[in-house]
């Protein structure tokens, strides 16, 4: 008879999503995990099979809160402002939270990059090619705009929400909304 588990599995996933989100992938180890978990290893390995499955799970919780974001961008109806509204929530919470730790999706996308893993470069490039199509969406909105500048201004925005999630971890408030105005003032 299986043991009953003496832990909450979302609870833990939360608390390693927090790890992985500050230490990354490769730096935070089975033990680093275990110790912030408040579980052992063998209950890891039950649970989630192993680390890469416990982080695939973690990707998925912190995307199923981006969701929440992203689906306020999509709904939207006031094209560039719309983008422009999500890259401040972006950053919001986390200058809030006094989170400095950038966005997960974005420093695993930049962690995997040079990668073997086909499992989270693929699940990274389909949320970057996710969140591009909604800004192509939200700038045709400009009927003005040619299909070359709309993709051109497409990967610039893409781009620039790198950048935010890489600013968002040192610089502060004012100079990270200073960029924010100075990118929409390029669009």
């Amino acid at each position: 008879m299986a043991r009953k588990k003496q832990y909450n599995e979302a609870e833990v996933v939360e608390k390693a999503m927090n790890l992985f989100w500050k230490k990354g992938y490769e730096t935070t180890s089975m033990l680093m995990l275990e110790k912030e978990m408040g579980i052992n290893k063998f209950s890891i390995y039950s649970s989630f099979g192993n680390k890469h499955g416990l982080f695939l799970e973690s990707l998925k919780l912190y995307k199923s809160r981006v969701n929440i974001t992203l689906n306020k961008l999509k709904k939207g109806n006031k094209g560039v402002e719309d983008i422009k509204d999500f890259f401040y929530e972006s950053i919001n919470s986390n200058l809030k939270s006094g989170n400095r730790n950038g966005c997960f999706v974005t420093n695993t996308y930049n962690e995997f990059s040079n990668n073997e893993d086909e499992i989270i470069k693929n699940q990274m490039n389909n949320f970057m090619n996710n969140l591009k199509e909604i800004i192509i969406a939200k700038l045709k909105i400009d009927s003005s705009k040619d299909e070359a500048t709309i993709l051109k201004q497409a990967n610039y925005l893409l781009l620039a929400k790198h950048g935010l999630a890489a600013a968002s971890r040192v610089n502060t408030r004012q100079e990270i909304e200073d960029y924010i105005e100075m990118i929409f003032d390029a669009i």
